[in-house]
């Protein structure tokens, strides 16, 4: 199987994006065929989910979101019809004939785009990490069934054949009952530095008021927050663990079918008042599955940290940047992140033959879901739940050498109450939703 990265994803959906309007112009089907689309973002994550969502024939981007006037060229070039607002809320009120909505925005803004979407009754595709608070995420699983909407989170890689093949090993059983999963990211999102002390004047066409949304008001500073830096920001983004966890845990969280741990324990130092912390390392410890031994522990480490020596050494002793191995009774999974996983030892599993699993599109799937033709794999009553498991990693990191009790039915730490002021947010006065 050939392996495929998350750049080659981004650049097929990029690609997309750029096609010639003409092309999208005759590929739209009949008006009562058509879903009607709208993005919150028009650039970067937000460009390649406009390009990959509208490959579709059966949907037409109507309207975007973008705070930022150099961000939306594309979108005027390749969507001439398609209007744009600067305020979110402003495109909902006025946009009375949508049908589904893409958010595409920095973390902060995930859920509260989305709970006003859902509000509306409208069909929602939220990148990942669904949202940026436990709340949060619990909140928008609820209503998105309440209100039996369809809904899918952006783990593209979801979809993929190397990722479905992964979960459907350990369901068959190949390598016995999991006692532990080790995961990990080279990607370091994060900054030890303080917060720069000063203010820079606002670039002409950009609302830095808008861009805050719910976040307290504060000094705009240039190359600080916007673009792409706000990942590092505690206030905006969830670090290299909220991201590239909401990935790579996808499969564990899927095959082990885990939910609430029994404890969350962070060994490494925290973020700093500003930002999250470069390296990370976070063991969980579930109850038993069906799937594992009585309990099992799924330990997540990023940036320059990686598995022990002995846990490397079972994979031949070189892992690759991001990853996961899951140890089981009767051999072990090597899944390196996009490419296929590997059983090993190789002596053993020398005549094992793999299943044949296809992938789907990720997106098609949710235009479909839309129209009434099946259903998505990573609705919000799977990818709500997973994001709460790997956003309470983000939690525990702000409490190193802790073992934290977290009561999942409650949305409570049980056993140290001053982590519970970051399991929910408090939105900045004038930017409140209803329902969060």
């Amino acid at each position: 199987m050939s392996k495929i990265t998350r750049r080659a994803v981004l650049k097929t959906a990029a690609a997309a994006f750029a096609a010639p309007y003409v092309w999208r112009l005759h590929a739209h089907a009949a008006p009562s065929e058509t879903v009607l689309h709208a993005s919150f973002g028009a650039s970067g994550m937000a460009g390649a989910d406009i390009g990959s969502l509208t490959a579709s024939k059966h949907l037409k981007l109507v309207a975007v979101a973008e705070v930022d006037d150099a961000r939306v060229a594309n979108v005027k070039k390749n969507f001439p019809g398609c209007k744009i607002y600067k305020d979110y809320r402003e495109l909902l009120d006025k946009e009375k004939k949508l049908d589904s909505v893409n958010v595409s925005t920095p973390d902060h803004m995930h859920a509260p785009i989305a709970m006003r979407a859902l509000n509306r009754g409208l069909h929602v595709y939220g990148q990942k990490p669904l949202t940026q608070t436990i709340y949060e995420a619990r909140r928008l699983t609820e209503v998105a069934a309440e209100k039996k909407l369809v809904t899918q989170m952006g783990i593209q890689i979801h979809s993929h054949p190397v990722h479905k093949l992964v979960v459907k090993l350990v369901h068959d059983g190949a390598i016995g009952k999991v006692k532990e999963v080790h995961s990990w990211s080279g990607k370091s999102w994060g900054d030890t530095a303080p917060k720069p002390d000063r203010k820079d004047a606002v670039p002409a066409g950009f609302d830095w008021n808008l861009w805050l949304g719910v976040a307290s008001e504060r000094p705009f500073i240039k190359g600080y927050y916007h673009p792409g830096e706000w990942r590092k920001r505690l206030d905006f983004g969830t670090g290299t663990f909220g991201d590239m966890g909401c990935h790579i845990l996808d499969p564990v969280f899927g095959a082990l079918g885990v939910g609430n741990p029994l404890t969350i324990r962070s060994e490494l130092p925290g973020p700093n008042d500003y930002n999250w912390s470069l390296d990370v390392q976070v063991k969980y410890v579930f109850p038993g599955t069906t799937r594992t031994t009585d309990t099992v522990a799924v330990t997540w480490y990023n940036g320059q940290v990686r598995p022990p020596e002995e846990v490397q050494k079972l994979v031949g002793g070189k892992l690759s940047d991001q990853g996961s191995v899951y140890i089981g009774e009767k051999g072990v999974l090597y899944s390196p992140y996009i490419a296929a996983p590997v059983l090993l030892p190789a002596e053993q599993f020398k005549d094992f033959k793999r299943p044949e699993v296809k992938g789907d599109d990720h997106y098609t799937q949710f235009v479909e879901a839309v129209r009434g033709n099946g259903q998505t794999s990573a609705p919000f009553s799977y990818s709500g739940p997973l994001t709460e498991m790997v956003l309470l990693g983000c939690l525990a990191t702000r409490f190193p050498k802790t073992d934290l009790k977290w009561d999942t039915k409650a949305l409570k730490v049980t056993n140290h109450d001053a982590a519970n002021k970051f399991v929910r947010r408090t939105y900045r006065k004038g930017h409140e939703v209803e329902g969060l």
